[in-house]
C-alpha cells in the first residue's frame, strides 16, 4: 500500500504525535497512538500484501494469492530484500503448476535474495529439485534435495524427499 520508506516516515511522524501527548497527560491516547505507530513498524518488515496471499495459499486459492500480489507493482522498490524473497517465492510456488521454467526463475531468485525462515529455503530448494528432476538434471536435483534435507530442521519435508529420492531412482 504505502512504500517501504514512507511506512518509516509515517511512523516516526506518529511517535512524535504519541509523546506529544503523553506530555499533555493524556496517557491512554499516547498508548493508543503508540500502538498505531507499531502497526507501521510491523508492517515496514512484513508487508501486507504478501501476508494476505500467505493466507489466500493456505486456503489453496490460487488466484486470490496471485491477486494479492498483482497489487505489488515494483517489488525492487517498494518490498525490503527479505520482502522480495517471499515474493518471488510466492509467485514461484503459484506457477510450479503451470509453468515449470518460469517457476524455476522465480524460486532462483527467491533463494538467491534470501528467506527469512529455513524451512522456507528448503521448501524452495525441494522445489527446485523437483524442476530439475522433471527437466533431466539428476546431479542437480540430488544436490539440492541434500541441501533440502539440511536446511529442515523440524522434519517437516522428510515425506516429500523420501517420494523425491524414490522418483529419482526410476530416472
Amino acid at each position: 500500500m504505502f512504500h517501504k520508506n514512507f511506512k518509516l516516515i509515517i511512523a516516526v511522524l506518529i511517535t512524535a504525535w504519541s509523546v506529544y501527548e503523553f506530555a499533555q497527560g493524556h496517557i491512554m491516547n499516547g498508548i493508543s497512538i503508540l500502538l498505531l505507530a507499531g502497526m507501521f513498524i510491523l508492517l515496514y518488515f512484513k508487508n501486507e500484501f504478501i501476508l494476505l496471499a500467505f493466507l489466500q495459499l493456505r486456503k489453496q486459492n490460487f488466484p486470490g494469492a496471485q491477486k494479492w500480489l498483482n497489487y505489488i507493482k515494483n517489488p525492487s522498490a517498494a518490498l525490503t530484500r527479505k520482502q522480495e524473497g517471499y515474493y518471488n517465492f510466492l509467485h514461484g510456488i503459484m506457477l510450479s503448476q503451470t509453468n515449470i521454467t518460469q517457476a524455476e526463475k522465480y524460486l532462483k531468485k527467491a533463494v538467491k535474495l534470501g528467506l527469512s525462515m529455513g524451512h522456507d529455503l528448503a521448501m524452495a530448494k525441494l522445489q527446485l529439485a523437483g524442476i530439475a528432476m522433471t527437466k533431466r538434471r539428476k546431479r542437480e536435483a540430488t544436490m539440492l534435495m541434500n541441501e533440502a534435507k539440511k536446511l529442515d530442521k523440524q522434519g517437516m519435508l522428510n515425506e516429500q524427499i523420501k517420494m523425491m529420492k524414490q522418483q529419482m531412482k526410476k530416472i
